[in-house]
């Protein structure tokens, strides 16, 4: 089953204009979306599949719901350890790993706000969106380049508690070790968590005129996309959505996550480095799933 008709007062239309003026979303006044959506997947079909991931070298995982709710209780008892409170900001670079998806809805479960960002940036970006947000740390992928910007951004910007990377690197906390040693039992005061309207993410513009801009988005916003996973993308319960976006980028909200797991569709994720070649791409993995 999905959980349309929770947040949607219909889900089906007999035409546009029906559509138009008819179709409204149902947002309770606490919602919080990894808790109504992931943890509540995980209650009632504990084995619904949510994420499939594979990259370039041939590295397979997938994730049910079950899994992404113990993964994010460990990684929001990991952030809880590092001092991360409601309402702080943490700076999010994860390329297209799989572990994107389990921490922002770790931070989302202790209240605390992720900011996306690409691998792409170098120091003087990273400086800037760290002096703008008030971050206050950061997660990052392991890549020698983007470490150092970090290392040195980190360097020059006051209030940045702590670096963390997956896997082992020097300077750096190996959030994958940290997380494991964690407990998968998150305690956390109801009144942590945000209402439909508090802050949920920050996404810096691209900065095409002046400096980027930063632009806060609610809990609420995640199931404005109810419409762009079902009305555009046409993703069902139970089936598989491709969108190749790195998650830096607000097109991963669009489409590697909020409205496609509400509509029970599980995300397909190729974690590729380089350039986008597709007779190299995962179709056998993409054809297993699909069956």
């Amino acid at each position: 089953m999905d959980l349309l008709n929770r947040f949607a007062n219909a889900v089906s239309f007999k035409d546009y204009d029906d559509f138009y003026n008819h179709f409204r979303l149902n947002v309770p006044e606490n919602f919080n979306y990894a808790y109504d959506v992931v943890d509540e997947y995980a209650a009632i079909d504990p084995d619904k599949r949510a994420l499939v991931w594979c990259d370039d070298a041939d590295h397979e995982r997938i994730f049910t719901f079950a899994d992404i709710k113990v993964l994010s209780d460990k990684a929001a008892n990991f952030f809880l350890s590092m001092g991360v409170a409601k309402g702080d900001r943490v700076l999010v670079i994860l390329q297209r790993r799989y572990e994107y998806w389990v921490i922002l809805m770790a931070l989302s479960k202790i209240g605390a706000i992720a900011i996306p960002a690409t691998h792409m940036l170098m120091e003087k970006d990273i400086v800037y969106r760290m002096e703008k947000s008030g971050a206050m740390g950061i997660v990052c992928v392991n890549e020698d380049e983007l470490c150092e910007n970090i290392r040195r951004a980190a360097a020059k910007v006051p209030g940045i508690g702590f670096m963390a990377a997956i896997g082992e690197r020097d300077g750096f906390i190996d959030f994958t070790r940290a997380c494991e040693q964690c407990s998968d039992v998150l305690n956390v005061p109801y009144k942590t968590r945000r209402t439909a309207n508090d802050t949920f993410l920050i996404y810096f513009t691209s900065g095409t005129t002046g400096m980027p801009k930063m632009v806060c988005l609610s809990q609420r916003y995640t199931l404005g996309h109810i419409v762009t996973a079902k009305y555009w993308q046409n993703c069902s319960d139970g089936g598989l959505h491709f969108t190749l976006a790195e998650t830096g980028w607000a097109k991963a909200s669009w489409g590697k996550i909020f409205g496609q797991w509400v509509c029970g569709s599980a995300v397909f994720v190729y974690d590729f480095h380089g350039k986008f070649e597709a007779d190299e791409s995962p179709d056998e993995c993409l054809l297993r799933e699909a069956r």
